[in-house]
């Protein structure tokens, strides 16, 4: 129950929702029949966290062991977290309202570069020391997992234990082994060991790293015996997951307040700019039948009205047209609508928009990224104008009078020409409205451009690339917008200055850990949201501490360097990345891996072929 401390601490802030817990779907749990504590740990606002399907996932996960219990915390906004520091209320988990520091395990979910302040001050709050060597075997263990891991060596002296890959593969194997530690007395010492020997975990303390002269790394060194590479976990048969069924619907809106399907994991297309599309590989569907049955029960269970059909790329499941003629024959009764979050723009059909419009449409928006398809070709979209045309001509004959285009700003060989391109895209798009003879009467067309500044991220062919200066970043941002010319085209972008951020700490090494810590202790948190974001406080501890930002935004990466990421491994070789980054200065393509196996290594994650592959292809690397 409440204490009074909290009542107050309520009273005084917006939205106390927030903080209350007591959702429908909630997992309640006895403390007397427990052996294990998980706090799962989302470092930004409810709203935001609430949105993660990998938290539903692993909620539900973890609460199946009548023994565990799996509860949430996130981080309190401004005027919340002013109150329980005013009040010395410790940061809580939702469920108990017991202390972060209570728990067995500290879990994170690493989803983006600009939370990482966010970590600290949430441990902060919770009364447990930043670093790792300052808490002894009386602390929760503090790990981490999501996407980011795939380096966040500039966490590193901050956890200590990181999971490469997939939750649901060792999560539980995690848990197990922390019972086991628990009930046989061993020291924090002895499980990060064991911990070690569990695939896909990291313990960053057993490694150590050495720099050269120039500030590049020299070499990673593993300690105590642990593996030299750590190589991701990986779920080899989507199907054998089961899907979550029984989702907290939240209190205060969500961004995305749906049911969410995961329909498959990874993706073929091999967009070289895009971090998931790596991470993930090889992509892995689930079958229709199976996600049909979950998309009817989690609308059941939650009173959900719209259910979202997610992935890196749905159009791409082979069974997607079946899947959604299944759907059909509960969902327009059940006044359920079906959202598809990630078409491709080059697989849109007049079939897809009438079987996602029978309950109400829903906005359409496509990705072509960049303007020229000399630059598609260099990022591997793999997508035309004609493909850009046949999808909004169909869209604007199913009805359609507005489409959302995503671009980015500052890929790698980007010219002046290709920010025009952009421009020039949108409207082309505009004149395809209005040479529609059926375009709904009296009713204008709006095309929004979307356009986000290019970060080069880890495991990517990209990751060899400088970032744009902000200064280049900008220009480019006012040339776009001296190129259009049409009211019917509106023109949004993102600020250079958290892409530059992101782009250090997306490449940063350990050594960064020092900035990070200093800038949340003037201050620094929700970097990621505008209106609290200080870019003039990071640049004086950046000045103070001597780190050039520039050496890890900036800097062109020789393929021979051994990078602070170089010992975790994703399943895709660094001898493909850097072919990949070589044909794209040639802009050379490379099709999607459904349709041909360029050898990226990941099938060796599977022991076998990532698919069903024509007998007239060629395998290379095996």
């Amino acid at each position: 129950m409440f204490n009074e401390n909290l009542k107050a601490a309520l009273a005084a802030v917006q939205k106390p929702g927030r903080y209350t817990g007591g959702e429908p779907g909630c997992v309640y749990k006895d403390k007397s029949d427990l052996d294990l504590r998980f706090a799962f740990c989302f470092p930004d606002t409810y709203e935001v966290g609430m949105s993660f399907l990998g938290m539903k996932i692993l909620y539900e996960e973890l609460n199946k062991n009548p023994h565990w219990w799996c509860e949430r915390a996130f981080m309190p906004w401004v005027d919340m977290k002013a109150e329980m520091e005013k009040r010395n209320i410790p940061l809580y988990c939702l469920e108990s309202k017991d202390p972060l520091s209570e728990f067995d395990i500290v879990g994170f979910t690493l989803q983006y570069e600009l939370s990482y302040t966010n970590i600290l001050a949430m441990l902060d709050m919770a009364g447990i020391p930043l670093r790792a060597a300052d808490r002894d075997d009386t602390m929760p263990l503090v790990v981490a997992g999501g996407p980011c891991v795939c380096n966040a060596e500039p966490l590193a002296p901050f956890f200590d234990m990181m999971m490469l890959g997939e939750g649901e593969e060792q999560l539980p194997a995690v848990c197990e082994l922390t019972v086991r530690a628990k009930k046989e007395g061993w020291s924090k010492k002895q499980l990060l060991r064991a911990m070690a020997d569990i695939p896909g975990c990291y313990i960053p303390s057993l490694y150590e790293v050495n720099y050269n002269e120039d500030g590049t790394v020299k070499e990673i060194l593993p300690l105590d015996g642990v593996p030299a590479v750590v190589t991701k976990a990986i779920i080899k048969d989507m199907n054998s997951q089961p899907l979550p069924t029984n989702f907290i619907v939240p209190m205060v809106g969500a961004v995305h307040d749906r049911a969410q399907i995961e329909v498959l994991r990874g993706c073929v297309r091999g967009c070289r700019f895009c971090q998931a599309g790596f991470l993930y590989r090889p992509m892995r569907e689930r079958k229709a039948e199976m996600l049909n049955e979950a998309a009817r029960d989690l609308c059941a269970n939650t009173g959900y009205d719209e259910v979202s059909l997610t992935s890196l790329s749905t159009s791409d499941h082979s069974q997607l047209e079946t899947l959604l003629d299944e759907m059909l024959e509960w969902t327009p009764e059940q006044h359920v609508n079906m959202a598809l979050p990630s078409l491709r723009i080059d697989n849109f059909s007049e079939s897809l928009i009438q079987k996602t419009t029978k309950v109400r449409k829903s906005g359409l928006t496509f990705a072509p990224e960049a303007g020229t398809q000399r630059l598609r070709d260099v990022i591997n979209k793999n997508v035309t104008w004609e493909e850009i045309e046949k999808s909004c001509r169909t869209a604007f004959e199913g009805g359609y009078t507005g489409v959302k285009l995503y671009f980015m700003m500052g890929l790698p060989t980007e010219t002046m020409e290709d920010i025009e391109g952009i421009a020039e895209t949108a409207q082309k798009i505009v004149d395809l409205y209005y040479q529609n003879p059926d375009k709904p009467k009296g009713r204008g067309v709006q095309v929004t451009i979307s356009v986000s500044c290019f970060v080069p991220k880890p495991h990517t062919p990209f990751q060899f690339c400088p970032q744009d200066t902000k200064e280049m970043l900008e220009e480019k941002q006012r040339h776009l917008v001296r190129s259009v010319k049409s009211k019917k085209i509106t023109v949004r972008y993102h600020d250079s200055k958290t892409s530059f951020l992101e782009a250090v700490f997306a490449k940063g090494d350990r050594r960064l850990a020092d900035a990070l810590e200093e800038a949340y202790r003037r201050g620094c948190y929700f970097d990621g949201w505008d209106d609290q974001f200080k870019y003039d406080t990071w640049l004086e501890v950046f000045h103070d501490l001597g780190v050039d930002m520039a050496f890890y935004a900036n800097r062109q990466i020789p393929t021979d360097e051994i990078t602070p990421w170089d010992h975790l491994h994703y399943g895709v070789t660094k001898r493909y990345l850097i072919s990949e980054y070589e044909k794209a200065l040639s802009a050379k393509t490379t099709p999607p891996c459904n349709r041909h196996c360029a050898g990226c290594g990941a099938n060796k994650l599977l022991g076998g072929a990532c698919f069903e592959y024509d007998q007239s292809v060629v395998h290379q690397n095996g």
